[in-house]
């Protein structure tokens, strides 16, 4: 394939898409005289595809102006042709022709977009039905040429959410009680689409998103995914809510459409949603009070620390360790949470109340995973220190990154341990200190160790709440150092 061959076939698919244009106009009512110019413009559809094989010659197809011509077909009055069209777009656009060709593939992708590719793609979608295999196929590979195009640029993932009603249509997709492939795969692009974009957070917000999302989680209360596609698809939708939960004012809508009561009944009932449940409240919960007090309130205290005791369902996956360590560093994250977000009164009364029960168990067990995240950064910052004697890559790492190296191997994890320890300290409470004090002895180490580890958290925490906010985060922190 070389640049004259691309220039006969564009020439050639030009010259019968004239025919069919003229075909139409002169005999509209009689599809029998256009069928042929038809048949004709879906062959050299066709043939278009071999483009993909030679990705280097995309900047050419631009060059030639094909790609206006080639859209304006999504809007074509015979469906067919608009599907050929989508094939042909996902066949350029696939991820394995992209791989070594970003130059090519970015001309290629700016041309699409300049010429309203997301708009006609998803006003396609609209007229494409399910019923039919060649639309639901249709339907897949629009789905599949967006992802491909956001994997190109990714701002595409904000502009497609602008410019055309593609987060509605997905809504609509995952509101459909029976699962299939398309459904699977709206869930994944919305999942996309909210990952790294607040502006489509809230976006989908304000299109009552959080109560759609929660709906088709909420099937599966009690009920297991029946196959490893619709798993998959459950996953997806748990990653929407707590991408969801980002904003502010989801985290409200959470709260209003009852979702921390959801979140505690899919625990309760031990499906394999139990860890996703257990992530979307620690999402919903961190730096939101209402959603903490809304937690105590529906008795979700005793269902989170029978998980944080080890008290957790067993499965297949279950048994897998990362699977569990995950699971204890979200529960952790969520009892900081709600340490932070429930400062006073009777509820705080009955969080703490937890820590005396039965011998101060939970004391207990804060103090082996304390020795466990300790041993583990340890570890870590030994690895780092004698990579810097052998000269290795770290000699250009700066202290930032080796701090951000540590956080990953279960600094912060240790460091949220630390601040509970913390929070239960301060509460003056004469048995849980004098446990505290004993299980420190025991371990050789000192009130001194705990407050190290809340020194350097206090001396990196950012400003991205603003700088008001970390003035305040850290006074929180320099009190409970202060108390040790």
């Amino acid at each position: 394939l070389d640049l004259r061959t691309l220039k006969r076939l564009v020439f050639s698919f030009e010259r019968r898409l004239k025919e069919n244009i003229e075909a139409r106009l002169k005999y509209p009512d009689q599809p029998e005289r256009f069928a042929d110019s038809e048949v004709e413009l879906h062959e050299e559809l066709e043939k278009l595809k071999i483009l993909a094989g030679a990705p280097e010659l995309y900047p050419e197809l631009v060059n030639l102006n094909a790609i206006p011509s080639i859209l304006n077909l999504l809007s074509h009055e015979n469906t067919d042709i608009a599907i050929d069209v989508v094939h042909l777009l996902e066949d350029l656009t696939d991820e394995d022709v992209l791989e070594d060709n970003d130059e090519p593939a970015r001309i290629l992708v700016d041309s699409l977009i300049e010429n309203n590719v997301l708009e006609l793609l998803v006003q396609n979608l609209q007229r494409l039905s399910d019923k039919d295999p060649d639309e639901m196929s249709a339907v897949y590979n629009t789905l599949a040429s967006i992802e491909n195009m956001i994997e190109v640029k990714p701002a595409v993932a904000e502009l497609v959410c602008e410019r055309t009603k593609l987060l509605r249509w997905l809504l609509g997709k995952i509101k459909v009680r029976e699962f299939d492939s398309n459904k699977q795969y709206a869930s994944e692009i919305l999942a996309i689409l909210l990952q790294n974009s607040t502006a489509n957070q809230k976006r989908l917000g304000q299109m009552n998103g959080v109560d759609v999302v929660l709906q088709a989680v909420a099937m599966y209360k009690s009920k297991d995914p029946k196959t490893s596609d619709e798993e998959e698809m459950l996953e997806n939708l748990f990653d929407c809510l707590c991408c969801l939960l980002m904003p502010l004012e989801n985290k409200e809508r959470f709260v209003k459409a009852e979702g921390v009561e959801l979140m505690i009944i899919i625990m309760k009932q031990k499906k394999s949603a139990y860890a996703s449940a257990i992530r979307a409240l620690d999402f919903s919960m961190t730096k939101y009070p209402p959603a903490c007090e809304r937690f105590v309130d529906v008795l979700g205290l005793k269902t989170a620390f029978a998980a944080f005791m080890g008290k957790i369902p067993m499965s297949k996956k279950n048994k897998k360790e990362r699977y569990q360590e995950e699971l204890e560093e979200r529960l952790v994250s969520l009892i900081a949470s709600l340490f932070g977000g429930i400062l006073r009164g009777s509820r705080r009364e009955r969080l703490l109340s937890k820590f005396v029960e039965n011998e101060c168990e939970k004391i207990d067990r804060l103090m082996e995973l304390y020795i466990r995240y300790s041993d583990r950064v340890k570890a870590e910052t030994q690895r780092l220190e004698q990579l810097e004697l052998d000269d290795l890559e770290v000699i250009h790492m700066d202290e930032e990154e080796k701090y951000n190296r540590k956080l990953e191997s279960g600094l912060y994890t240790l460091q949220l341990i630390t601040v509970i320890l913390g929070h239960v300290w301060c509460s003056e409470h004469s048995q849980m200190r004098a446990r505290i004090e004993l299980l420190l002895k025991q371990q050789k180490l000192t009130k001194k160790d705990i407050k190290d580890i809340l020194q350097e958290y206090h001396d990196n925490i950012g400003d991205l709440d603003g700088p008001e906010e970390k003035e305040r985060a850290q006074t929180r922190i320099q009190k409970i150092i202060s108390a040790f």
